[in-house]
């Protein structure tokens, strides 16, 4: 695979060339070791492109997977405890697991766990590895990306998407760079509040 276009928000390409450049030309390295020839193996069932080989995504992700294990990044969670109660939702925000669940309980309510996992992380930078639906990258931008970079477990998050290009030759629903691109600017500048690098590939 190859990296076709990349969008930088909140400097978080810059934040990577100056202060990790040595990670940004190991993820480069990732997505070149992708096999596209090796992950064409689907084939379509759809109306509209029946019998045709398509790329599949549950390869892909195999393939990146792989990849990225071998360099040693790894999966992450990050657990917090909501509750029904949107004072208090903001009154404890910012603290720990075992403090929010603490306060919870000390205002009378029921703490409910809860918690958002990114499947890549090393050295406080998170990648999500995305061929799926539309929502999911939304989901990854605007949720899990800013829980963690909220949560101080994280400086930059990176989304890795297909191209059009590579999109049309896949299932039909899933997302790809130029539209969420296009999702992500029409927020505003500081929307979402989190540095991230959005990466397009195709084969």
């Amino acid at each position: 695979m190859k990296i076709v276009e990349t969008y930088s928000h909140l400097n978080g390409l810059e934040f990577l060339l100056v202060h990790k450049k040595s990670l940004w030309k190991e993820i480069q390295t990732v997505i070149k070791e992708v096999d596209a020839n090796k992950c064409k193996t689907k084939i379509s069932k759809e109306k509209t492109m029946k019998g045709r080989l398509l790329y599949s995504p549950i390869e892909m992700n195999k393939n990146f997977k792989n990849q990225l294990k071998l360099k040693s990044w790894e999966e992450s969670r990050v657990s917090y405890w909501v509750t029904k109660d949107e004072k208090l939702i903001r009154k404890t925000l910012t603290l720990s697991p075992d403090e929010q669940k603490k306060e919870i309980e000390s205002d009378g309510l029921t703490p409910i766990f809860s918690y958002n996992q990114t499947d890549y992380i090393k050295t406080r930078i998170a990648i999500e590895v995305q061929f799926g639906k539309y929502s999911f990258v939304a989901y990854d931008l605007f949720v899990k990306h800013l829980a963690f970079y909220i949560g101080d477990k994280i400086d930059v998050g990176i989304e890795i998407l297909p191209m059009k290009s590579l999109q049309s030759q896949m299932s039909s629903g899933v997302a790809y760079y130029e539209g969420e691109l296009y999702n992500v600017i029409r927020q505003g500048r500081g929307i979402p509040a989190v540095p991230l690098i959005i990466i397009g590939i195709e084969p």
